[in-house]
């Protein structure tokens, strides 16, 4: 991420969350004495800001300047809620199409899943508050100005967000290569929402145990995975291929 996206320091991060900054991330130092980063953390509750304790040596990597154990990431959009992107999508003509995005921690990745997700369609991208990539400077050039089109959700939990879109009627397909089937099986004519993992642990566990279906992309080399965003795309434009037909 860019520093010039961070504003750090105790009364300059409490300014910019009582203002109209977007803030995307904060980073606090763990184990620190002062007593006032208390006051942020509690100026916090109830936003859609991540909080991370973390060591002092992520802050200072984070900006040259006296930080007093606080970092915030400040974000270039806003956030929308989930349901009502739901509601806006429900209302179309077309089946509405979701990406879920189970804590992707790569900027650059972020920022090619967000421009591919435009590309194709996609009416919104779902987010979890912690793990995932920041919304950062990087993550706009990447997007190559993408995010500015595409809504953003971010959420607790992304299994209370599977809960929700399937008690809306969207189906969910998690893209793993644990799936039985490949995603050319698969159907997405339906409403549907597409999960993603991580680009480490893939999706989660307790996520897949979930979902209505999963689907594999056919790998013939002898690499057995595929760089998420090159995934994503892949899945999306079965998506297209499928509707388009």
């Amino acid at each position: 991420m860019s520093k010039k996206d961070n504003i750090f320091g105790i009364y300059p991060v409490l300014e910019a969350i009582k203002s109209d900054t977007e803030i995307d991330k904060v980073y606090i130092q763990k184990d620190s004495e002062n007593d006032k980063l208390a006051t942020i953390i509690s100026a916090l509750e109830n936003k859609h800001v991540t909080v991370n304790h973390v060591p002092v040596e992520k802050l200072n990597r984070l900006t040259n300047g006296n930080h007093q154990g606080v970092v915030a990431i400040t974000s270039p959009i806003s956030f929308v809620s989930l349901e009502a992107v739901v509601e806006t999508a429900l209302e179309k003509q077309k089946a509405p199409l979701f990406l879920v995005l189970d804590q992707i921690s790569d900027v650059r990745n972020f920022g090619a899943i967000i421009r591919t997700a435009e590309c194709t369609g996609v009416d919104a991208i779902i987010i979890q508050k912690k793990g995932g990539a920041p919304v950062s400077g990087d993550t706009v050039k990447t997007s190559a100005g993408a995010i500015f089109k595409m809504p953003i959700c971010k959420v607790d939990h992304i299994k209370d967000a599977i809960f929700y879109l399937q008690g809306s009627g969207i189906k969910t397909v998690a893209a793993t290569e644990k799936a039985d089937k490949t995603i050319y099986s698969a159907s997405f004519n339906e409403p549907v929402a597409i999960i993603m993992g991580s680009e480490g642990k893939g999706i989660s566990h307790s996520v897949l145990k979930l979902v209505d279906d999963q689907a594999a992309l056919p790998l013939l080399g002898e690499i057995n995975s595929l760089n998420v965003s090159v995934a994503c795309g892949a899945f999306l434009y079965e998506v297209v291929r499928q509707r388009t037909n």
